[in-house]
């Protein structure tokens, strides 16, 4: 059960490269419409030209999906596996298209309604090749063929059978799209509320991901598109059904929490707590992120959050009986709203609705955080509410260690709004660190798999870890991870494996002192044959490997 979650965690982060591309199209193919590009009289005459960009990605979200999935998936998010995907894709709707056997622009018309999960599929297909076979070795005749070259090929011949699938079970395919659609949207009320409950439950799990793409990218057909968000970029009056109820909790509701739980903090520590607060509802009224607010209650009131969850539904159902219809390129945020107002139906009734939900989520906030004595911000024991400053410099350098140190990262990735990490131990982590350093909250999903709420900052705290994971060990370190693996008289060749390992091969292997390779703080070690070793050392492997090179010709030279 664990490894299917963690899978399926792994496909909900990987969703979230090719969804960050949307709210730039939907940004182009607005600007690019006479009613805003009027605004800015001498863009007009490229206006049209700015349409068409934000047109070209949507009409290529098969494409954007393959890649997105295929790197989020890969180790390292290599672009080989990208390339893969491409290859994957190509064979797949390509070989379809013959296999189906009508006109080809026929064929073409009706794929185009499955190129969403064609791109899905093959983005996996190729993220998961690659991580079996990126340092596949092949015989010398073919070495040239081997490694991360042999993705692309193999995915290729993957392509063939997702194109015999897809050929042959096209109609399948077809009528079990057409029955989700129909299904979902005659269900009115009832889908609009279970999808609004379950969007906010899953996001414990970020597992929401996974459930927003069948609604935004799946459901419904518009001259040939499909989804609600898709859908309503292109005209469709009906679209917008599973967007609309976000926009009064997003804007409205999650920033009076904001307020109700600043109003019950100490008095003595309101105003430590004032930034905080403040920055959080702006960040969910401006743009629609709200999981630092969630976070902030969802374990220490989980009855609260559950209203939460149903208060989400309810709107999307108010807001459905009212017919009005808003949309969103990246989240229901102020941006979204008054960008896309021209495009909505009937968006003022946002407002009252609005007005009344600040009103709920006031009045319960306050209520439950008083009458339960809940520990939100400035009403907990912590001495320090706010996160401490830290220099950009050492930022990275701080999360390591909060994290239990290089040896402890196996994976380091992230989301819109929190760090996605592997670690080998999860006792490691300091969690009291974390929040030090402005963490809303950790989430462990399983043994090995870690979740931290940053907020918006998530994907550049992701990318400095992985740079300073990139950085060799210590200068100290590199001397005595020589002599743990028996000196330099003992090495015969090594080089870096997966990003974490080194791959040894040694003289005597009795001569490694395993003990000492785990009193530096490293993982231990793995003997795929008699002579040879692969020594987990995390992130960082080639730039170790480096290091150890430079001092074995030094070594070398000492002794000519």
């Amino acid at each position: 059960m664990k490894s299917i979650l963690a899978g399926t965690q792994q496909l909900g982060r990987a969703l979230m490269l090719p969804i960050a591309v949307l709210p730039v199209a939907a940004l182009l193919l607005r600007l690019g419409q006479d009613d805003v590009i009027a605004l800015v009289p001498f863009l007009a005459p490229i206006g049209p030209a700015i349409a068409a960009a934000g047109n070209a990605i949507f009409s290529n979200l098969g494409l954007l999906f393959a890649v997105g999935v295929a790197v989020g998936l890969a180790r390292e998010n290599h672009g080989a596996a990208g390339l893969a995907a491409l290859v994957c894709y190509f064979v797949t709707t390509e070989g379809a298209k013959v296999i189906i056997n009508v006109d080809p622009a026929a064929a073409a018309k009706e794929l185009s309604r499955l190129s969403v999960p064609a791109g899905i599929i093959s983005g996996l297909i190729a993220g998961m090749l690659y991580n079996r076979y990126h340092a596949i070795e092949l015989p010398s005749y073919l070495a040239f063929f081997g490694g991360r070259r042999f993705v692309p090929i193999v995915s290729g011949f993957a392509g063939l059978i997702t194109a015999f699938l897809f050929g042959h079970g096209f109609p399948l395919l077809q009528r079990g799209m057409d029955v989700l659609s129909r299904s979902v949207v005659s269900s009115g009320g009832l889908g609009l509320f279970v999808y609004g409950v379950l969007n906010r439950v899953l996001i414990v799990t970020g597992l929401h991901h996974i459930l927003n793409n069948v609604a935004w990218q799946l459901l419904g057909e518009y001259h040939g598109v499909t989804g609600d968000l898709n859908r309503f970029f292109k005209g469709d009056p009906t679209a917008g059904a599973f967007m609309t109820g976000f926009f009064p909790v997003m804007m409205f509701g999650l920033p009076a929490a904001c307020l109700a739980m600043y109003h019950t903090a100490r008095p003595e520590r309101r105003k430590a707590v004032a930034g905080l607060l403040v920055s959080m509802a702006l960040t969910s009224f401006l743009t629609g992120i709200t999981e630092p607010i969630e976070f902030s209650f969802m374990f220490l009131a989980p009855l609260l959050y559950a209203l939460h969850a149903i208060l989400t539904g309810v709107a999307m159902v108010v807001m459905n009986l009212l017919r009005v219809r808003l949309g969103f390129g990246f989240s229901a945020g102020l941006f979204d709203y008054l960008l896309n107002y021209s495009l909505a139906t009937r968006p003022l009734w946002l407002l009252p609705v609005g007005a009344l939900y600040f009103v709920v989520y006031y009045g319960a906030f306050r209520t439950c955080i008083v009458a339960f004595n809940l520990k939100t911000p400035g009403r907990d024991d912590e001495t320090e509410s706010a996160p401490a400053p830290i220099a950009a410099t050492g930022r990275a350098a701080a999360f390591v260690e909060a994290l239990g140190g290089r040896a402890n990262l196996t994976t380091v990735d992230a989301c819109a709004t929190r760090l996605r990490l592997t670690v080998a131990s999860q006792d490691a982590v300091d969690e009291p660190a974390l929040k030090r350093l402005g963490a809303r909250a950790t989430v462990k999903v399983s043994s090995t798999a870690l979740q931290v709420v940053l907020g918006p900052i998530a994907d550049q705290i992701a990318g400095e870890i992985r740079t300073q994971l990139r950085v060799a060990p210590t200068t100290e370190l590199i001397p005595a991870l020589l002599t743990a693996l028996g000196g330099p008289e003992n090495i015969r060749e090594i080089e870096a494996a997966a990003s974490s390992r080194l791959r040894v091969r040694v003289a005597n292997a009795a001569a490694i002192d395993e003990t000492k390779l785990h009193s530096l703080g490293l993982r231990g070690i793995a003997r795929p044959s008699a002579d040879r070793v692969h020594v987990l050392v995390g992130p960082g492997a080639e730039e170790t490997v480096k290091s150890l090179r430079k001092l074995l010709r030094a070594d070398s030279s000492s002794r000519a």
